[in-house]
């Protein structure tokens, strides 16, 4: 009994966080974190945003993950229609929605769609982010949702339902820019959740659901809010290294910087940048942004000799979405707009697996007493 147990303690992950443990094989999406490089679909990721916009991604990543008739020419067609159809669950929502944040009640219309449908549950589900994220943020505010228009992409479209008036060609593209690039990364813990919940053959309206509720949990949905809050608090040029330095002293984690898998620049933060620098023409808030981080990865490395820190996607991130005046609540249901191509991909790429996902644990409580032991 005790060489079992011994066995037992031996046979225990990496870590907790199960590091290094690989939990699938992928056509979607690879993160190489010492390269500091993101691969969707057979694309890096710049060079992804340049050639096709979100709807096209999602056909490739359809396609990737094994579904033969996703025709990045119909997928325009496609979501217009489902965005449509979505439109007609939103008088739903005010009456179960009231009292909650946003992203609980994206979560609430989510689930009111049905895995079955004369519509793929995949296109349904991508067509129904935009419609019920831009009602609440208008519920929010006491104004009437709007219906959708169809021949718009999803990114116009979203913008105008959340704003009531057309979107400038400069937020649309980079408001595409941004879905884009945040349309898949790898096993994190969200896309995760989907295929876990996926392999139970549950559905993909319930992984989707299920996905949502793990991004919704503050260690991965990201923090951009608190980035313009850092920016906010330090207000000036000659308060940028006493913030910073006084911040580090106490401990306090700076918002935008260090990544779990990164160990060099996220490279989403590079097209970010770039997208933030077209709309906003490089205004001051933009200047200001990036006189702070250098100082901050300049603090940071001086702070943590060894460590390799450096600029993760939330800091342009936010930069970018304060831009197109996206409300910080709804921050996370926009990343979620996106993210929702990756998870959907996901759910079908592990179904076909046909396979349970059900890992070990090592215990690590209390053994009661062995009868021998106890006779001897």
């Amino acid at each position: 009994m005790t060489d079992m147990r011994m066995v037992r303690k031996e046979a225990e992950a990496t870590s907790s966080g199960l590091d290094k443990i690989v939990a699938a094989e992928t056509r979607l999406s690879d993160v190489d974190g010492e390269a500091g490089r993101l691969v969707i679909a057979g694309f890096d990721v710049a060079d992804l945003v340049t050639a096709h916009d979100f709807e096209e991604t999602t056909a490739l990543l359809w396609k990737a993950a094994g579904l033969p008739d996703a025709d990045r020419t119909d997928m325009k067609a496609a979501m217009g229609a489902a965005r449509v159809e979505a439109f007609a669950l939103a008088p739903r929502l005010p009456a179960s929605v009231d009292g909650l944040t946003m992203t609980e009640g994206l979560r609430t219309g989510l689930s009111l769609i049905s895995d079955e449908g004369t519509r793929p549950v995949q296109q349904r589900l991508v067509g129904a982010m935009p419609v019920f994220v831009a009602a609440l943020a208008r519920r929010a505010k006491g104004q009437a949702a709007i219906a959708p228009d169809p021949a718009l992409g999803q990114a116009a479209d979203f913008l105008r339902m959340l704003r009531g008036e057309p979107a400038t060609a400069a937020e649309i593209e980079a408001l595409d820019a941004y879905m884009v690039t945040v349309t898949d990364h790898g096993m994190n813990a969200s896309t995760f959740t989907a295929r876990v919940i996926a392999s139970t053959r549950a559905g993909m309206v319930s992984a989707v659901v299920g996905a949502l509720c793990a991004l919704k949990g503050p260690l991965h949905g990201g923090a951009p809010g608190p980035v313009l809050d850092m920016l906010d608090a330090i207000g000036t040029r000659e308060n940028i290294e006493p913030w910073l330095k006084a911040e580090i002293a106490k401990g306090e984690r700076l918002m935008g910087f260090g990544h779990r898998v990164y160990r060099v620049r996220d490279p989403r933060a590079d097209v970010f940048n770039k997208a933030v620098m077209t709309l906003t023409n490089g205004n001051e808030r933009l200047q200001f942004a990036r006189e702070v981080e250098a100082a901050a990865l300049t603090a940071l490395r001086a702070s943590k000799p060894g460590t390799r820190i450096d600029t993760n996607m939330e800091y342009y991130t936010a930069l970018l979405l304060e831009a197109l005046n996206i409300p910080n609540e709804a921050i996370t249901p926009v990343f979620a707009m996106a993210r929702v191509a990756g998870w959907t991909a996901h759910v079908m790429e592990q179904e076909r697996v046909g396979r349970i996902i059900r890992p070990q644990s090592v215990y690590v409580g209390p053994f009661p007493h062995d009868k021998d032991s106890a006779a001897a």
